[in-house]
Order: structure tokens, then C-alpha cells, then sequence
């Protein structure tokens, strides 16, 4: 049985996998595994959509090894001119397929600056196909990729939302573009940890992200999002798995 990604003991040390072939996906999830990854991300957005079969995706899951698998399904990219119910329905696929958890948009339905709905109708419908979600048995993280620094009470404001609306884990990208709104945000891990019943993965971008993303799991963090390695398929903030291996060690995570 593929584990959970709640109740973890210690926090996961997750792949992000963003390719265009099922092909690559595959021996990026087997490389990573071989080297000591715990879960794999899959952006299904950046997936060819001819590679997005019930036969090829499950292959691409199957090749995870029984590590959990972390799926998101953004607009963009590939998914460019699909609504969000197509997106929300692709990830009803890929929880068939064999993901473990799903990645619900804060703006699902209703698109906003800060990636977290308004609107009463989205936020009702949001919470229905969360609950379908879990009905179905899948685990549901909710995201806003907010990309500029938050104050404390804001960015707790935006994790309490989230997990009033249901979710499983709570995710909140903020920014960090000066060395004082870095270590802010390595404070704001202690109020999250401190004010959420649910686990929550609090990273930022921008020029100061490296610390968080480095050492925010020792923080409370439910995971590292990491590379285990740097080409045209990956971006700029993760770090690369050999270091997080060695840091993990380091804080006897």
C-alpha cells in the first residue's frame, strides 16, 4: 500500500518532475528513486496530453516504486485554454491513475491575484470537489502561489482558509527579495506550526529563497520540493536532492 502523505514522522524529500514525454518522466521518477527521493511531483501541465492515458500515467505512477505521488495540474503550459474543470477533472484522473495527492488551486473556478477565491460559488464548488476528492480516497493540498512577501497574519489568514475549506496540506508560495523578509518567513513556519491542525509546505521565490527551502522541514515544513538535478526541464529555487540528503542528515530529520 503507497503511503500517505499526512502523519508523516519525518518530512518528505519529493521529486518535481515537469516533462513533456512519459518516456523522461518515467526515468526521471526511476533515477530519483534510485538515489533516495521519498515521494515524487508530477506536473501533469507540462505533460504532453497524448501522454495522458490511464495506461501511460499509471505506468508513469507505477514507476514511483510505491513512493507517494504529489500531482498538480496548473493552468498553463500545456494546459493552456483548458478551464478549471477540465484541470479539477485531471486530477480526478490522475487520482485513478495512482496519485496519492492532488493539488486543488486556491483560485479554482474563480482566478485571483493571490491564488485564493472570493467568490462564495467557487468556494462552495471548491469544497465539493473536496470532498469528492475524498470520497474517492485521495488526499487534497490546497495551493496559492502567492510569489510576494506576506506579512505573518496574512499568510496565516491564507492557511486557515485553506484548511477551513477542507484540505489535507496546506500550501502558501510567498516571496522573499530581502534578507529581512527571508528569515520573516522562516518565523512565519513557527506560527503555521503552531496555529494549523494539518501539515503545510511554506515556501517563497525570489532572490532570498535558498535558506527556506533549504532548512524550512527542520521548521516544520511537511517536505522538501527538490531536483536531483539542474536542466532545461527545471527552474531556478528548488535545490538539488544530493544537498537536501546531506542537510536531512544534518538535522537528523
Amino acid at each position: 500500500m503507497k503511503k500517505s502523505f499526512l502523519n508523516a514522522d519525518t518530512p518528505f524529500i519529493t521529486e518535481m518532475v515537469q516533462v513533456k514525454t512519459a518516456s523522461l518522466a518515467e526515468y526521471k521518477i526511476r533515477n530519483a528513486v534510485a538515489d533516495g527521493v521519498t515521494a515524487i511531483g508530477l506536473q501533469m501541465g507540462a505533460l504532453d496530453r497524448q501522454y495522458r492515458t490511464e495506461e501511460t500515467l499509471s505506468a508513469i505512477f507505477a514507476s514511483a516504486e510505491n513512493k507517494p505521488i504529489y500531482l498538480t495540474n496548473y493552468r498553463g503550459a500545456v494546459n493552456a485554454g483548458m478551464s478549471d474543470d477540465e484541470l479539477m477533472d485531471g486530477l480526478l484522473f490522475g487520482l485513478k491513475c495512482g496519485a496519492t495527492l492532488v493539488d486543488v488551486m486556491g483560485d479554482a473556478f474563480a482566478p485571483s491575484p493571490e491564488e485564493l477565491a472570493t467568490d462564495g460559488k467557487a468556494i462552495a464548488k471548491q469544497m465539493r470537489f473536496i470532498d469528492k476528492i475524498h470520497k474517492k480516497g485521495g488526499e487534497v493540498l490546497m495551493s496559492s502561489h502567492v510569489h510576494e512577501f506576506r506579512p505573518p497574519e496574512r499568510v496565516l489568514e491564507i492557511a486557515l482558509e485553506h484548511e477551513r475549506r477542507g484540505a489535507d496540506v496546506v500550501k502558501i508560495v510567498t516571496g522573499a527579495n530581502t534578507q529581512e523578509e527571508e528569515l520573516k518567513n522562516l518565523e512565519i513556519c513557527h506560527l503555521l506550526k503552531d496555529e494549523l491542525k494539518v501539515p503545510f509546505l511554506f515556501l517563497s521565490g525570489g532572490k532570498y529563497n535558498q535558506l527556506h527551502r533549504t532548512i524550512g522541514p527542520a521548521l516544520g515544513v511537511c517536505m522538501w520540493l527538490c531536483f536531483r538535478e539542474y536542466d532545461e526541464t527545471t527552474y531556478p529555487g528548488p535545490p538539488l536532492l544530493s544537498n537536501v540528503l546531506k542537510i536531512k542528515q544534518g538535522l537528523k530529520l
